[in-house]
């Protein structure tokens, strides 16, 4: 069983999304550091590694720095020995056909005993944090690979119903939002090593910040040298859409996003933050 045991009178700051991005990963190293949040307060919703150059890298910086992390699709894909990221995109689509090059790159860069530490990670992490139950997951209660968006209300309403948690943290869908339901509350980071394709560079993280009768969430942009990262992947030859995607910040293709997500592509996001009263 892991042991996630954050101090509940500090923050605790939440990321998903690292992507073998060691450039953004190193810029939230750092944003911790001057915040003065301590590893033990600081979780990872999965998928370390996918679309840029530094895999191994990557996975080092977060390893070194002793956070806690949940097993997401690509770790359990690496970790498997599988063929492709179990993304779960449909086949044939462009991401699909998009996700194959950064997945057969990084393979063989992750070290065995890696992708023996991503197999061993842990599918959940359950915790209480400042008086609320939490549970931590990458993309569905039961389904690792499950996109799940701000306007998936009625999913996400059924997802929260089949947990005994007052909070879940997912991941998994790389667009940063919190969704409340009935008594319960569904929070996603976001991602540091993609835009959210609002047509900005930054990635995102959350904090959930302790008060006298709750926590307040704040969702916060992470500024990192985007061109740098963009340099790396051109270097090793990942010259592909998401390459563009960090100096554009709109995704190559949007296939895994609903409607309304889709609408809004290109238009920047801002996130006000979310108060939640303790029981």
């Amino acid at each position: 069983m892991t042991i996630f045991n954050p101090i509940s009178t500090r923050p605790l700051l939440v990321f998903g999304g690292a992507y073998s991005n060691a450039q953004a990963t190193q810029a939230l190293i750092a944003e911790a550091q001057r915040l003065s949040i301590p590893p033990s307060n600081i979780l990872c919703t999965g998928d370390l590694v996918a679309y840029c150059a530094s895999p191994q890298e990557t996975i080092d910086l977060i390893k070194n720095w002793q956070v806690g992390v949940v097993m997401g699709n690509c770790e359990e894909s690496f970790g498997n020995d599988a063929d492709d990221c179990g993304c779960g995109f449909e086949e044939g689509t462009a991401c699909d056909l998009l996700s194959a090059g950064w997945f057969n790159f990084s393979k063989p860069r992750i070290s065995l005993t890696d992708k023996q530490w991503m197999k061993a990670l842990p599918r959940s992490i359950e915790f209480d944090f400042a008086g609320f139950r939490c549970k931590a997951i990458h993309g569905g209660i039961e389904q690792i690979n499950q996109f799940i968006y701000t306007s998936d209300e009625d999913e996400i309403a059924q997802q929260l119903d089949k947990v005994d948690a007052d909070i879940v943290f997912g991941g998994h869908c790389g667009i940063p939002f919190g969704k409340r339901s009935g008594n319960k509350t569904w929070l996603n980071a976001g991602v540091i090593g993609m835009p959210a394709n609002d047509g900005t560079r930054e990635g995102w993280y959350m904090l959930v910040i302790p008060t006298k009768e709750g926590v307040d969430v704040e969702w916060h942009r992470l500024a990192y040298d985007a061109q740098s990262a963009a340099n790396t992947m051109q270097k090793v030859g990942l010259n592909t859409g998401y390459k563009d995607t960090l100096l554009t910040g709109i995704w190559p293709s949007t296939d895994v996003l609903p409607d309304e997500e889709r609408s809004v592509s290109g238009q920047q996001l801002n996130l006000d933050s979310l108060y939640l009263h303790r029981k």
